[in-house]
């Protein structure tokens, strides 16, 4: 009897020895595949062959070609190019950029093809131009602004760098207004967009017999396109407000206004006795980014055209946080507003919403046709490109308010001969010869 309890204890105590050893063997592959897993998730993944991270040598891209846009001096004989300019860094204090690059070409006012209407004057015919009379628009108002029609012309005096002039000539009659309309379709006019077509339009319907209408969308210095050239069809201009779009792009106003302006001015019917009112419209937020000419490239250039300049500035959302010796951009926009209307005669709108657009509209056609024409032979003859300050004065009328005349501020006596034959400044086409060449 004790025999068998000791094999039997015995036989138990080897059977459990032997789990025990098949149970320890089992923990010891768990533990290695564990371990195993473990190495290859911290190699990066399987045990199979993986890509390599090395990235294979590109070739270098090739430089972009720039685009070329067509001359229209040459229109038929060639292309220029015209690199997109460079946009340079934002500096600190004692910083430069270690690389010299080309200054950008300048802007050029891209043509949209129009109906060409028809010639006022013959196949080679010269046209004389009388490069001394000086035109002035003059516009009376009374202390509130209010437009005065009742001026006759024995109440106006016309000074030239202090002295008196003799007018020549005055009307109060109506003439044709040519004008353009430049409206700013960057991004930060993206809200407003319908309202100043909108507003645009109702300028547009006010056209008389005679008045002709040029529309221009502006955005960077490359992107100042013409959307519709001068013609007296308003359903040609209301289509070509319907066709604005919005588009990203550094603001180039100055470049805008200077195109334009000069495009206002050299657009004549061809005839001796072209006294049609220039006026340009513009519509925008005032800041400008990027432009090719500077203010007082402008400011020169604008003293030669007899082109009034009425803007409708959107600055509201601009920033009004100035530094101490820098002025904010709001500032800034405004004073290039003022300086824009002031100097030339015309008029600056800072809406507060646009429900103020219709009626803004409405006082620039006021403006438009409540208008003297006068004329001047000036007493100082020399066309040696020197400039001229101009100042109208009007008599008060005894029982009633003062009475302001606005006109431009000055004139350049451009150099070369009086009397001079010139050929037709334009024959529509919407581009300049003379674009190219800084002033």
């Amino acid at each position: 009897m004790g025999k068998k309890t000791v094999n039997r204890s015995s036989s138990n105590l080897r059977v459990s020895q032997k789990i025990s050893s098949r149970f320890a063997t089992f923990v010891l592959v768990i533990l290695a595949l564990l371990l195993t897993s473990i190495l290859v998730f911290a190699q990066g993944g399987d045990s199979r062959p993986r890509r390599s991270n090395q990235v294979a040598p590109t070739q270098p891209s090739p430089t972009p070609v720039p685009r070329t846009t067509a001359t229209s001096s040459s229109a038929n004989k060639g292309t220029r190019s015209t690199p997109t300019p460079t946009p340079t860094p934002t500096l600190g204090p004692g910083q430069v950029v270690p690389v010299l690059v080309e200054p950008p070409p300048p802007p050029i006012l891209k043509p949209k093809p129009t109906p060409t209407p028809p010639t006022e004057y013959g196949e080679g015919e010269i046209v004389r131009i009388d490069t001394d009379l000086v035109p002035l628009n003059v516009r009376v108002i009374d202390r509130n602004n209010r437009p005065i029609d009742n001026i006759r012309q024995n109440e106006f005096h016309v000074f030239e760098d202090g002295v008196e002039q003799t007018i020549n000539s005055y009307t109060r009659e109506e003439v044709p207004i040519h004008y353009g309309l430049a409206v700013d379709t960057s991004g930060s006019l993206r809200s407003q967009l319908q309202s100043v077509i909108d507003a645009a339009k109702t300028i547009i319907n006010s056209n008389k017999p005679g008045d002709e209408t040029f529309l221009v969308r502006f955005i960077s210095s490359d992107k100042i396109e013409t959307v519709q050239d001068f013609t007296p069809s308003k359903d040609l201009l209301m289509d070509g407000l319907d066709s604005l779009y919005v588009e990203g792009g550094q603001t180039a106003i100055i470049d805008a206004v200077y195109l334009s302006a000069e495009h206002i001015s050299e657009y004549r019917k061809g005839d001796d006795d072209d006294r049609r009112r220039r006026a340009l419209i513009v519509i925008t937020d005032g800041e400008d980014r990027n432009s090719f000419y500077k203010q007082d490239q402008l400011f020169a250039r604008l003293r030669e055209e007899d082109v009034q300049i009425y803007v409708i500035g959107f600055v509201n959302e601009l920033d009004k946080e100035s530094g101490l010796i820098r002025k904010s951009p709001r500032e800034r926009a405004v004073a290039l507003i003022n300086k824009l209307a002031g100097e030339t005669g015309g008029r600056a709108f800072f809406p507060q919403s646009i429900a103020d657009l219709p009626q803004i509209a409405n006082d620039i056609v006021r403006d438009l046709r409540a208008q003297y024409v006068l004329s001047y032979y000036p007493t100082n003859r020399a066309h040696d490109g020197s400039y001229r300050a101009i100042r109208v004065t009007v008599d008060d009328a005894p029982g009633h308010d003062k009475r302001i005349a606005l006109t431009r501020s000055g004139r350049i006596a451009v150099r070369g001969e009086a009397g001079v034959p010139k050929p037709p400044a334009t024959k529509l086409p919407a581009t300049k010869s003379n674009i190219n060449k800084n002033p």
